[in-house]
């Protein structure tokens, strides 16, 4: 069947989506699908994609931190083994799931407009709202936090070491069941999964991120396939968001520069300002709070990954050795 773009021509359909089956995960397959077709609408209208929901192995083992078992790399790692195997076309992920080096014949082709990169604090049911411009100043002495990120654990910690953070790991609807039975007095999630399930939890307040800067890819949708299909690259070209290509960018470049795994606390947050130009802040810390280092600098849109890697360089000399061992 030849369809209306040359890229999606001579193509058997239907062309199959890879995603994880989480509710979140389901919303942003289907909004990376409904931007295809109106790019393109015969896709639409032909009944050209299917969704191939895939466990992996990050949602089926939630006992232990992603560090003991892995890295975030296993949200993607059963995807792309069915890309690679062409059981699926396109791969659909959170970018902030995918390691910064692609396993080999896989590229990351598309980057979808951000939304809000930040973190967001949500307290439980006996806790007031938080003040936005000092958040954790309404967490009483002591108190339990839920997160399973170490990067949040870190820098919550750095202002609070008093606290007391405990694992809380599941989609973002399992978390607010949690925090609603009182296993912890608050959580963190990142703003951008709550805006997109139109969950807006009572009391909850977005973070500045120059308070708690957000997980480099954090707020983006990225579309894996294979490196050797130019017919979907040249389709997804045509959808990518400038913006958050050269964000991202910088972030992964920051990233891979640090090299830093699940277990090293990473934050990496970018932004174009009105003059066209750049702004790149990184962080390093260690989980228990007691180090933190965070750097910003700016430069060129167009030399996002030079900026990124110079910055990870210049955060990853002045750290302490064993923070990366």
């Amino acid at each position: 069947m030849s369809l209306a773009h040359p890229a999606a021509a001579r193509r058997a359909l239907p062309l199959r989506v890879g995603t994880r089956a989480s509710p979140l995960a389901l919303w942003q397959t289907r909004d990376f699908l409904a931007r295809i077709t109106r790019f393109c609408p015969v896709l639409r209208d032909a009944n050209a994609f299917e969704e191939q929901r895939i466990e992996t192995s990050g949602d089926k083992i939630q006992d232990r931190l992603l560090a003991e078992i892995g890295g975030k790399g296993l949200f993607a790692k059963e995807i792309h083994e069915a890309l690679l195997d062409r059981r699926v076309d396109f791969a659909v992920h959170s970018l902030k799931d995918l390691e910064t080096e692609m396993p080999p014949g896989i590229v990351l082709a598309c980057t979808l407009k951000r939304e809000d990169a930040r973190d967001c604090l949500l307290p439980g049911p006996a806790l007031p709202a938080a003040d936005p411009a000092d958040p954790f100043a309404a967490l009483p002495q002591g108190a339990v936090i839920g997160t399973s990120s170490v990067r949040r654990q870190s820098q919550l910690l750095h202002r609070r070491p008093d606290l007391n953070v405990v694992m809380f790991r599941g989609n973002v609807q399992t978390r607010l069941r949690k925090l609603a039975e009182g296993e912890a007095a608050a959580t963190l999630l990142a703003l951008a999964g709550l805006r997109r399930m139109e969950l807006d939890p009572p009391g909850s307040v977005a973070i500045d991120a120059e308070i708690m800067v957000p997980a480099a890819g954090q707020g983006i949708v990225g579309v894996t396939v294979r490196a050797d299909d130019t017919e979907l690259h040249e389709l997804l070209a045509a959808i990518e968001d400038p913006e958050a290509r050269a964000v991202s960018s910088a972030e992964r470049a920051l990233l891979a520069a640090l090299d830093g795994s699940c277990r090293t606390p990473i934050g990496g947050h970018a932004r174009l300002m009105d003059n066209g130009r750049l702004r790149l802040t990184g962080l390093v810390a260690r989980a228990d709070g007691s180090f933190l280092l965070r750097r910003t600098e700016e430069g060129d849109a167009a030399d996002a990954i030079r900026l990124g890697d110079a910055l990870g360089q210049a955060l990853r000399r002045d750290s302490p050795a064993d923070l990366f061992a």
